[in-house]
């Protein structure tokens, strides 16, 4: 008897539809039907994909996730009374958004049984459960925008069940679907007072594979800090002997008693965002092709850009090129970047810190005249590298407050001139999420999720692929706009557009710099 049969249905979250093309929330995946024995992703041939690829030509289902238990994870030890509150820091205020859902999938490699399955559930719950101690507050409820509750209340912690294999879902991921393997909506109910700050969901497959789900509150993980709590926990799980203590530095390093950062940012944010109708994409470079971007993106101006500064400097040339064709003319453009100030300051903080330890780097197109590859590399990697320690310094200082308004303002304005295009850009390259392993192998794809809302921003979240030397970009634009950039030539000789994960499971290389 398999695991779906095994474990009972309690609450369907998933409605499937009949018609397989819509786009809304309960639209149906179109996945294919493989011959998923259990242990197949350790052939990792290319035969092996090219028969998966065969195989989704001929057959398709309908897939469904099924809750089946719902429950709070405590920590394993009681937080002492005088950590009770927790206060967030100045630039936990920078980021509206509630959280930064992801969701890490893990094929049964080893064939395991469902007995086996069942104990590394178990073994999940029981490790979050010693890892949240040591992440107190992560096992709090929202107090206010000014700080966390640590009741001890736990994680929010769901099961559910998925009636198809994983590589049939793998094969051809339905971007905006990917959210019901998520514990929650991602809308901003997420930061009201009260609510959880860690929400779970475990999905297990017909197979045994597994897809784990995570929305935490951004109000105090940002990308490198949600690695370090998974990176713990991970580690807590597979009985490794590291232990990853979290350095919660950001609160004295930003202290404030105030909203007006919040207040500043949701100005400048909300001035950005959009009308119309979005879609996301994906498209993934591998290593040759951005060895080749960095070489093109070099020259006098921009010395040595980073695999980060040429694609994303690459992105923005395209994105910028399918907003002139959709207008007639070419626009001007701003371009945004979130900025990891842990390596910024002196001396460099811990890998380990947690709190939104971020800021927003800018660059701007605003001539007629096409700057080319290497020119706008030059506007990334220049508008980058002044987020240093001086910049750092000065945040800290008794001037910080008027650099980070004068700074959100100018986004702000710009941004939200008539005529001028925007685009979002930040980079989870680097974070390790591809490493963490709870003892059954680490992640074959790790994922944002995609949106298709009438109100968003152009965004463009860059992620490394398994292997570590590709970098696989989440790009969300207006409708007519993606329909431009995806038939864009020069784009498609970089990237491949929406391809399986399946085909980017080849072992870790050693990547290029940041």
């Amino acid at each position: 008897m398999g695991l779906a049969e095994r474990l009972p249905w309690r609450q369907s979250q998933l409605y499937v539809s009949e018609d397989w093309k819509g786009t809304a929330s309960h639209a149906p995946i179109q996945a294919a039907v493989t011959p998923c024995l259990e242990g197949f992703l350790s052939l990792k041939t290319p035969h092996f994909v090219n028969h998966i690829e065969h195989f989704a030509s001929c057959v398709s289902i309908t897939m469904e996730v099924n809750i089946i238990s719902k429950e709070s994870i405590k920590p394993s030890s009681p937080t002492a009374h005088h950590l009770t509150t927790f206060k967030l820091s100045l630039l936990d205020q920078l980021i509206p958004a509630p959280y930064a859902p992801t969701v890490l999938f893990y094929p049964n490699d080893n064939s395991a049984s469902h007995h086996e399955v069942l104990k590394r559930l178990a073994v999940l719950k029981q490790s979050l459960s010693e890892t949240l101690t040591r992440f107190y507050p992560l096992a709090g409820k929202i107090k206010d925008d000014l700080s966390i509750y640590c009741d001890d209340e736990g994680a929010y912690y769901v099961e559910a069940e998925v009636n198809c294999n994983l590589f049939e879902f793998l094969n051809q991921p339905e971007l905006q679907l990917i959210h019901h393997f998520l514990p929650c909506e991602t809308s901003l109910t997420g930061s009201a007072a009260g609510t959880r700050v860690t929400n779970i969901q475990v999905n297990i497959f017909k197979c045994g594979g597994i897809a784990i789900g995570l929305c935490i509150s951004h109000k105090i993980l940002d990308g490198a800090a949600l690695s370090t709590f998974l990176k713990g926990w991970a580690a807590t799980a597979s009985g490794t002997k590291e232990v990853v203590y979290p350095d919660f530095i950001a609160t004295s390093l930003f202290p404030t008693n105030d909203l007006w950062l919040r207040d500043s940012s949701i100005v400048m944010w909300g001035s950005l965002f959009k009308m119309g109708k979005c879609l996301t994409k994906r498209f993934v470079f591998d290593a040759s092709a951005i060895a080749t971007l960095k070489a093109k993106a070099t020259n006098s101006c921009a010395q040595y850009p980073t695999r980060v500064e040429a694609v994303s400097a690459f992105i923005w040339k395209c994105a910028m090129a399918a907003c002139e064709e959709k207008c007639g003319f070419r626009r001007p453009s701003l371009l945004t970047h979130v900025v990891n100030l842990r390596r910024r300051t002196a001396p460099p903080l811990s890998e380990h810190s947690i709190g939104n330890l971020i800021w927003i780097a800018s660059a701007q197109c605003m001539t007629n005249h096409e700057l080319g590859l290497h020119g706008l590399a030059s506007q990334v990697q220049e508008g980058i590298s002044q987020i240093n320690g001086d910049f750092v310094k000065k945040l800290r200082s008794d001037e910080g407050s008027s650099v980070i308004c004068k700074s959100l303002k100018n986004i702000g304005e710009l941004g939200s001139q008539d005529g001028v295009d925007y685009f979002g850009f930040t980079s989870w390259c680097k974070f390790g999420f591809y490493e963490a392993n709870f003892g059954w192998g680490k992640p074959i794809w790790v994922s944002g999720v995609g949106s298709a809302g009438s109100v968003f921003m152009n965004l463009i979240i860059l992620m490394e692929t398994r292997c570590g030397n590709g970098i696989e970009a989440w790009v969300t634009l207006d409708e007519q706009e993606m329909d431009i950039l995806e038939h864009d030539l020069e784009l498609r000789a970089f990237a491949s557009l929406d391809p399986s994960p399946l085909k980017f499971n080849s072992v870790a290389m050693n990547s290029s710099s940041y």
